[in-house]
């Protein structure tokens, strides 16, 4: 059976602030956020609502794309979010 790698985006109530990052347990890292049991950039901007993923099947594949996106301007992970999730709706609950 092969690992899965996820490249996630999320945000807070008011869609003001993005955060991206790599996992192999989408779930479980999406868990760790929205119960405030990781510090740092999340914990601090009250960022709870899985907006965007991307699954790949390997972890340098999943990084690189991070990459990419981090890279990228804020209109540019806005479009990205608006052509999956239209209504930036919290997608935890259907993983």
């Amino acid at each position: 059976m092969s690992k899965q790698y996820y490249l996630y985006m999320m945000t807070n109530k008011h869609n003001s602030v993005l955060y991206t990052g790599v996992t192999n347990d989408l779930q479980r890292r999406i868990y760790e956020h929205k119960s405030k049991l990781v510090e740092g950039f999340t914990k601090k901007y009250n960022i709870t609502k899985l907006v965007y993923y991307e699954i790949f099947e390997d972890a340098y594949t999943a990084i690189s794309r991070e990459k990419q996106i981090k890279a990228g301007s804020r209109q540019k992970k806005i479009d990205l979010v608006n052509s999956f999730n239209k209504e930036w709706k919290d997608l935890y609950d259907e993983l």
